[in-house]
């Protein structure tokens, strides 16, 4: 009997959306290998008899519980009506928005779910450009010191240990020195962290939204930056600070001198006046009871039009491709729905970026964000690539758990990053062991979504929680890990040499036998490619089951070819290794993987 608890699907959000301009995606849930196959049954409700068709269902994703199966249709009036044909080895069942019955329906229209209409302006498109970025993320007071004449009086020497309070000196200056770095790194996208006017050398407590803070450069220097990358084929995003500034904003300045009287009092959220810390707790509120930062209230008119002023100024005046929004889930989805539209009003291309560490699917609806900082697939990647604590079929699962949460191209354009200043870096949470940095990286490259790097995790740079994770960058040739940084070039090129990587199509294969063994592919309608990596301490001698016609493939790490034999790979693949196989004759398997690309739009 097919488990009816288990069957779910709903209009909207995940489950029934516009892919692009004339193509839906509809998905629905089963509990796992309970039903056999799927038919979506779909036409328009005005012209049934004209326009109905039968769409076999792909199965998109499975994880631990279900199978989340997906069907691409292009309606030729942009409307659809639809419903569902489940089919189990000794049951069918047609499921409808008003239920189960064992019998299609009579009439077309009459308790089906339906897609209204298909209005472009609602397809959420995130910028075409993100699909093929590498982003590089640079703390700019830790990567390089090109200016020492805009130094802070207390500036320590390059290199030395870091603290929460001290500085080094780096600066735009430096970045632009070393921008033939990144170009030969391979990365054409730059995250900065805050450059705006501040107290401390995270800057993540803003003085003054307008102005680069005199330690890193100008305004005018930041704009020849931009324009340099820009020239050099290199976008540039800003982080933006809009859920709290710092204790020396005027306005918040203000507010302690005047307290009730200030004209800036309903700039903040005052709980107790005066305004004050009392045990180390603030009367107001703060990022995380820091007295130094305390939240906006943007909710304020005011507020809100200054920050959206601050919003279009740096796209407008400097030229930045987009940003990354601070404590982006502590502000209300009002204020972000109001500065998507400044922005992309602005530059319709502009990437913005939420900074959410949990379940992000409000924030990624088409009216605020086009992606956030993929925090649950670096845990994922933590707890298999760095820790070992979950196996190759668990991580494979809970990838497949998120791929069936976002629309595909939220996952296209998602934000993937192994490290960032908020956390331990992966080379230090491997034990220092490159071996599985290099697995997490090929995955990283090779997987849905655009990966970032974090200065210096190209060269083997390690680090705990802050301070210590934000190092001076190491320029000294003698003191990189020059063969990791080959690797990262190597891994960059593949992704970029090659659209299946950036693509969605995505399928894993399971090993029993070779628990930490994962096996997955990816393809479009150039290429296939099947990536293996041995995340275990021991050799694994392997036969990995290729369906379909015999083929070569050529091992891009060694060049070697191999065919297989009997519909399977056979492969001996040493401890924390990896390959990556190319499909030779790619075009005796386009009949095979036509059902799967169709259903990845």
């Amino acid at each position: 009997m097919i488990q009816l608890e288990a069957v779910y699907h709903r209009m909207g959000q995940n489950w029934s959306y516009a892919y692009d301009e004339s193509t839906l995606h509809i998905r629905i849930r089963t509990k796992r290998e309970d039903v056999s196959r799927i038919n979506l049954f779909c036409g328009d409700k005005y012209g049934w008899d004209k326009t109905h068709e039968v769409i076999p269902m792909q199965r998109l994703a499975s994880d631990g519980l279900f199978d989340y199966w997906q069907a691409a249709v292009r309606p030729v009036y942009r409307r659809l009506t639809y419903y569902f044909g489940l089919y189990s080895r000794d049951e069918v069942l047609y499921y409808l928005e008003k239920g189960f019955f064992p019998e299609p329906p009579t009439v077309a229209y009459e308790g089906l779910f339906d897609f209204p209409f298909l209005n472009r302006e609602d397809v959420h498109t995130p910028p075409p450009w993100v699909k093929d970025a590498v982003f590089y993320q640079i703390f700019p007071e830790r990567f390089a010191n090109g200016d020492p004449t805009n130094d802070p009086d207390n500036v320590l020497e390059w290199g030395g240990k870091p603290g929460p309070q001290n500085f080094f000196g780096g600066d735009l200056q430096g970045v632009l020195d070393h921008l033939d770095y990144l170009c030969e790194l391979g990365v054409n996208a730059i995250y900065f962290n805050p450059l705006f006017e501040a107290t401390t050398n995270h800057k993540y407590d803003t003085k003054d939204y307008l102005r680069v803070d005199p330690h890193l450069g100008t305004n005018q220097l930041l704009k020849e930056l931009v324009d340099t990358c820009h020239s050099k084929g290199i976008r540039v995003i800003l982080d933006g600070v809009f859920n709290h500034c710092g204790h020396a904003f005027p306005p918040f300045v203000d507010l302690l001198a005047n307290g009730r009287s200030s004209r800036y009092a309903d700039w903040f959220h005052v709980r107790e006046w005066p305004p004050q810390v009392n045990d180390g707790i603030p009367t107001y509120e703060t990022f995380a009871f820091e007295p130094i930062m305390p939240k906006l209230n943007t909710e304020n008119p005011e507020v809100k039009e200054y920050l959206l002023n601050v919003g279009r100024y740096w796209i407008e005046e400097i030229g930045m491709d987009g940003w990354r929004l601070d404590v982006s889930n502590e502000v209300s989805h009002e204020f972000w729905r109001e500065f998507r539209s400044a922005i992309k009003l602005v530059n319709p291309e502009a990437y913005l970026v939420g900074e959410i560490m949990h379940d992000s699917l409000p924030w990624l609806l088409g009216d605020q964000f086009d992606a956030v900082m993929n925090y649950p697939l670096t845990n994922m990647q933590i707890n298999f690539f760095a820790h070992g604590l979950t196996n190759a079929v668990q991580f494979s699962q809970s990838v497949a758990t998120m791929l069936a949460n976002y629309p595909q191209q939220i996952t296209e354009g998602s934000f993937n990053l192994l490290s960032s200043h908020d956390t331990v870096r992966f080379l230090s949470l491997c034990g220092g062991d490159i071996r599985r940095l290099k697995l997490a990286v090929l995955f990283q490259m090779t997987f849905q979504g655009t990966p970032c790097i974090y200065y210096g995790e190209e060269i083997g740079m390690e680090g705990e929680y802050d301070p210590d994770n934000r190092k001076c960058m190491e320029w000294d040739s003698g003191k990189q890990n020059r063969e990791l940084l080959e690797y990262y070039r190597w891994t960059i090129s593949l992704r970029k040499s090659h659209s299946a990587f950036r693509g969605s199509g995505f399928k894993t294969l399971e090993i029993p036998e070779h628990p930490r063994l994962l096996v997955y592919e990816r393809w479009d309608e150039q290429d296939r490619f099947m990536i293996v990596l041995n995340n275990a301490d021991t050799p694994a001698d392997v036969c990995i089951p290729v369906p379909g016609v015999s083929t070569e493939w050529v091992n891009l790490n060694t060049q070697e070819r191999t065919i297989t034999a009997k519909e399977s790979l056979n492969l001996s693949l040493p401890e924390f290794e990896y390959a990556v196989f190319q499909a030779v004759n790619y075009n005796q398997y386009t009949n095979i993987r036509n059902e799967e690309t169709s259903s990845s739009g």
